[in-house]
């Protein structure tokens, strides 16, 4: 056999080798998605949370001065939101290489599709239970504990959504296509 025979031969099969269906170039798109979706998402739930409640602390601020810096607690559990996002997206980014399965990639997608949602519902829940939270407890201050309680409640809404996304992303590195280039 000839060495221009045994030079086309080997590289046949690496071609075939390198190629494989479950890992197409584009695999990489979709965690990238999942890593923009969940920075979004949480920070659009942590906005419209913070801009909610802020306006009936500032209102209320009026009436009862004393009670102004009690009455952030909403603004600052509004605020944690973003960060599961940011933890959320920083995982996924830090396993996004450019040729991957698309498993892995859809995985990720999923992952931060469920943390960005998730932030986002609770976000409207928390500017919602803030704003009506700050106007009752500041004509009645015995309803603040009631009211953190139910913050406490729309909070755990995002963190559920961060336990099933890091469970994703553990999945999406257990027995996967190892990938070739």
């Amino acid at each position: 056999m000839s060495q221009q025979a045994i030079l086309s031969e080997m590289n046949a099969a690496f071609a075939e080798a390198a190629y494989d269906p479950r890992c197409p170039v584009y695999a990489s798109f979709f965690g990238a998605l999942g890593c923009a979706a969940s920075i979004i998402f949480t920070v659009l739930g942590a906005s419209y949370g913070t801009a909610k409640s802020s306006g009936a602390i500032f209102s209320s601020g009026i009436i009862r001065p004393d009670r102004l810096m009690q009455n952030t607690l909403c603004v600052v559990m509004a605020q944690i939101l973003s960060i599961y996002g940011l933890v959320a997206s920083v995982i996924i980014s830090g396993d996004l290489v450019e040729k991957m399965p698309l498993h892995q990639g859809f995985l990720q997608l999923g992952a931060g599709i469920s943390v960005g949602l998730s932030g986002l519902a609770a976000g409207f829940a928390i500017g919602i239970v803030g704003d009506a939270g700050v106007r009752a407890s500041s004509q009645q201050p015995r309803l603040y504990v009631g009211m953190v309680l139910i913050l406490i409640f729309s909070e755990v809404l995002g963190l559920y959504g961060v336990i099933v996304g890091i469970l994703m992303l553990t999945k999406s590195k257990e027995n996967v296509t190892q990938c070739l280039y």
